[in-house]
């Protein structure tokens, strides 16, 4: 159903809108999101995700990025040695990470992440919420560093043979890319810093992870990926939205962006490469 400005979008609506792209009972998904993408919504983001629920059942799991990164990080990241009184302030009053600290990921996964039984993850700064019969064990993996690899709630999706569901939003808002990433022999590097509780104290911690792609590669490799696998963009709402299966773009993201980074030239020194 396509909006005419007019009648909001029901949760009827929307539901009827998952089922068109392919959103199935049982199935573990991670939704990336632009409610404002939908057009009127009645019920606004709570009832998306409702919807959402709705679609995938009581045997299926609903997970959301719930990134903290904006929040729980460095506030002088260039500033080395010890920091100077200015410095220690500005880091002092960085929160710790914790269940119900707010992301910034957007209302769809803001709504999610506030349902009183939703599940969270723990890393300080990729966090991901879920709900649903795989919730738990989506939440319970984390590995400080590289975030969002092997051991990290994107893995759990993938060996539950997950999909991505993108909501009136692109690729470069894939983070499945960046879990392909963590897989390439060339892999692009940044370091995460954040501070930690660790037996009582405060600590800061760095954590190497993969870069950024800042909109270089990752439309490209979800472009091919969706052409090659016939995949149907569909409008619900105002929202074009496609639903992409994890076990298929794992393996042609990691070929392709290898591919991709090879022919940017060397890059800096890297850890070596996890399996798969």
């Amino acid at each position: 159903m396509t909006t005419t400005g007019t009648s909001p979008l029901t949760t009827a609506d929307l539901v009827d809108g998952w089922r068109r792209v392919g959103v199935r009972p049982g199935m573990s998904m991670i939704v990336h999101s632009s409610l404002s993408s939908l057009g009127r919504v009645e019920g606004g983001a709570e009832a998306v995700v409702a919807s959402l629920r709705e679609a995938v059942g009581p045997g299926g799991t609903v997970a959301v990025p719930t990134f903290t990164t904006g929040t729980v990080c460095d506030p002088a990241p260039d500033h080395a040695g010890l920091p100077t009184a200015e410095v220690a302030e500005l880091r002092a009053a960085v929160p710790l990470f914790h269940p119900e600290l707010p992301s910034r990921m957007g209302a769809i996964a803001e709504a999610l992440r506030a349902l009183p039984e939703s599940l969270r993850s723990t890393h300080p700064q990729a966090s991901v919420a879920a709900v649903g019969a795989h919730a738990r064990e989506v939440t319970a993996r984390r590995s400080l560093g590289f975030a969002i690899g092997r051991e990290s709630p994107f893995g759990a999706l993938h060996d539950l043979g997950g999909y991505v569901l993108l909501i009136g939003v692109g690729h470069n808002r894939n983070t499945f890319l960046h879990y392909a990433e963590t897989f390439a022999p060339n892999r692009r590097l940044k370091l995460r810093r954040f501070p930690m509780a660790i037996q009582g104290e405060r600590v800061w911690i760095e954590t190497p992870d993969v870069g950024n792609d800042n909109d270089t590669h990752f439309p490209v490799v979800g472009r091919e990926f969706e052409e090659r696998a016939g995949i149907r963009e569909v409008l619900v709402g105002n929202a074009p939205c496609r639903l992409i299966p994890v076990r298929d773009l794992i393996p042609f993201a990691v070929r392709r962006l290898t591919e991709l980074l090879a022919a940017d030239g060397p890059a800096a020194a890297r850890p070596g490469r996890p399996r798969p």
